[in-house]
């Protein structure tokens, strides 16, 4: 089992930058793969950005490539998502996941969830 908490959410007005944090504990190895999904009212959840365990590659989807960068503290079991030039349609609650081994943006696949973190972007 693998728990995830999330925290760094806020409000912010469009331009703006937010940095995301989640802390996994629990039955976590070397082949962890973590990432961060997003879920605007109405809409399914996707994949926002995820990076695999040992290299650190990443997977970004479309819509925020450029956007936002996706990093790892292996030794503090810490991903981080820095989000700059926000935008309303960037509102959403976001939510950490991992998986072990591979990585991908199909949530899916992933059957570990923190509880989420709601980011709002005003125009």
């Amino acid at each position: 089992q693998v728990e995830l908490v999330e925290s760094g959410g806020g409000s912010v007005q469009a331009g703006g930058s937010l940095r995301l944090s989640c802390v996994a504990s629990g039955s976590i190895y070397s082949n962890i793969c973590m990432g961060w999904f997003r879920q605007a009212p109405g809409k399914e959840r996707e994949g926002v950005a995820t990076i695999s365990p040992g290299a650190g590659r990443t997977y970004y989807a479309d819509s925020v490539k450029g956007r936002f960068t996706i990093s790892q503290d292996n030794a503090a079991n810490t991903v981080y998502l820095e989000m700059i030039s926000l935008k309303p349609e960037d509102t959403a609650m976001y939510y950490c996941a991992a998986r072990h081994f591979s990585c991908g943006l199909n949530s899916g696949d992933y059957p570990y969830w923190g509880q989420g973190t709601q980011v709002t972007v005003s125009s």
